[in-house]
């Protein structure tokens, strides 16, 4: 059993419309589903990903009223978005100065370069070259020529007090392979590892930074919800099979129409979700127009008008 890297990511914003702005504008990502999160239906759960809206090129958010994350541990810390070639990176360095974006120099970490940058409500992201390997999807609404477009997600950093637990859990039950290290950015003397799935590169790895001297994150906008893992539709009874038969704690079977999802907590609190990659976002309106519309599955469908009453236009 084996999982085949990052399926999607979500995160928290407490503002869709300007998210919508700066993912769709700024970052020249595609919205392709606009829908509602499906265990509160007075929030949007935006979904932005590639011109395909492939797995593992879903970044997502829930639209929450709540405040700004606190930083710290027991959190997923940052995003990797995977771009191609040096060249690219400093296309976007120009951009996000321009667009007055907050972002760093370009850096060497783990051996690739790198741009970090933060969304309007702090989110953290990092730009990074996976060197063109593997293929991509442009879109071609986006506002970014293809060539420099957001190939996909990956790595996806975690912050963990104890690295002995969660590395338990990659392992021994998520068959993940612990490949190296490097030092924390910013952070002396913390090492983050690396975790790698199969031979996918960035788009299949997970990081998890050591941070024991740090206070426990506190949820809000500007921080992630949980990570989801990739894995064949034809595996993902076996994955339920094998959290039940470890006695891990889980959500259980769950259908989310575009995918289906089976959640758990790592030791160290951080929620972690296995993602089929079927039967995918065209599931339910054509693939030319994803995203212009909003998208219920079909056990909302009945409560269309209230639900449309309650959320605010992008």
């Amino acid at each position: 059993m084996q999982l085949t890297g990052i399926h999607h990511l979500t995160a928290v914003t407490a503002n869709a419309p300007g998210n919508h702005a700066f993912y769709t504008g700024t970052l020249g990502m595609r919205l392709v589903k606009k829908t509602v999160n499906q265990d509160d239906v007075s929030a949007y759960h935006l979904f932005y990903a590639d011109g395909l809206a492939s797995p593992g090129s879903d970044l997502t958010f829930f639209d929450w009223p709540v405040g700004r994350e606190r930083r710290g541990t027991h959190s997923i810390s940052r995003t990797g978005l995977r771009v191609a070639g040096e060249a690219s990176l400093a296309w976007w360095k120009e951009r996000l100065a321009e667009a007055g974006v907050t972002h760093s120099d370009i850096v060497l970490r783990d051996g690739r370069a790198t741009l970090d940058l933060e969304d309007p409500e702090g989110q953290r992201l990092s730009l990074i070259d996976d060197g063109g390997a593997g293929e991509s999807h442009a879109w071609a609404g986006s506002p970014v020529a293809a060539a420099h477009q957001i190939r996909g997600l990956g790595p996806i950093t975690l912050s963990v007090p104890d690295l002995a637990p969660t590395d338990a859990v990659l392992t021994a039950l998520m068959n993940m392979t612990r490949v190296r290290d490097y030092e924390t950015p910013g952070h002396a003397g913390s090492r983050t590892h690396v975790y790698a799935m199969g031979p996918g590169g960035p788009a299949a790895e997970l990081h998890v930074a050591v941070e024991p001297d740090l206070p426990a994150a506190g949820p809000g906008a500007g921080g992630v919800h949980h990570v989801a893992f990739r894995v064949p539709d034809a595996a993902y009874q076996d994955w339920v099979e094998r959290l039940r038969r470890l006695r891990i704690p889980s959500s259980g079977p769950v259908d989310r129409y575009y995918f289906r999802s089976l959640y758990f907590r790592e030791p160290n609190g951080i929620l972690f979700e296995i993602a089929t990659d079927g039967p995918g976002f065209a599931v339910d309106e054509p693939l030319e127009t994803l995203g212009e519309q909003l998208a219920l599955p079909p056990f909302l469908e009945p409560r269309r008008a209230e639900i449309e009453a309650g959320l605010v236009p992008l």
